[in-house]
């Protein structure tokens, strides 16, 4: 879904992007890509295995919420990736998004990643032992409860975090500047099913990940994906 708009030489800012997969990706297609991560581990990493892949990528440590040290309007697609699902206040989450959008230029791609509140269940779905225990979390039952509710979630985790809804994703990012081009599932039909598509053979494992791409967009296939992203085009 990325590829559909970032090109050869397109310059790219990956804001939280941890340890650099998307980066490093890019930057192997030809972008010119900045990573900016809270973690300096990560940071670190994402330079390692950067060098490993024969890349080049710019790297900062820095807080999503404080990228003075990143030039605004400069970047021709901006990746926010994770910061939505760890800033768990309404406040934090409008700026991340401004402040990404500032450093976007007109015209560019802003993508922004949810994790969603049926992404626990699917996780116990896919690893054995779990669910009787998480159905006695006080946590998991929160997060039910917000998901059978319709709204998001925000409190403790896997992390402390914010799980949304897929009904309130397209009214949060209506405040921003932005033209809406999709809203999808990440993993599409596929996320609870990782664990047996492994065992088959790779052509089948091929045939599933390309009927999942045709799905991608569903709305009543949401449910099946632990993420769902947002792609906008920056309308100032």
């Amino acid at each position: 879904m990325l590829e559909k708009y970032i090109k050869l030489g397109d310059r790219v800012l990956d804001i939280g992007g941890g340890p650099g997969r998307y980066s490093i990706h890019f930057a192997g297609r030809g972008c010119a890509v900045t990573l900016a991560d809270l973690s300096e581990g990560n940071i670190a990493l994402a330079k390692e295995k950067a060098a490993e892949a024969g890349v080049s990528i710019g790297a900062y440590a820095v807080n999503c919420l404080d990228l003075d040290a990143l030039p605004p309007g400069s970047f021709d697609h901006v990746l926010l990736m994770g910061p939505l699902y760890h800033l768990k206040e309404d406040a934090e989450r409008v700026k991340a998004v401004e402040l990404a959008l500032k450093r976007l230029k007109p015209g560019g791609t802003l993508a922004v990643s949810f994790i969603q509140n049926s992404s626990g269940l699917l996780y116990d779905l896919k690893n054995p032992g779990w669910i009787a225990r998480d159905l006695a979390n006080p946590a998991v039952r929160a997060v039910i409860a917000a998901l059978k509710e319709g709204k998001d979630y925000a409190g403790p985790a896997f992390t402390a975090a914010r799980f949304s809804h897929p009904r309130g994703i397209l009214p949060f990012m209506a405040q921003f500047a932005l033209q809406p081009l999709h809203l999808f599932g990440q993993e599409g039909i596929l996320a609870a099913n990782e664990p047996w598509l492994l065992e088959r053979e790779q052509a089948e494992v091929d045939a599933w990940v390309e009927a999942s791409k045709e799905l991608l967009e569903v709305p009543e296939l949401f449910a099946l994906s632990e993420h769902l992203m947002y792609i906008g085009r920056k309308t100032e």
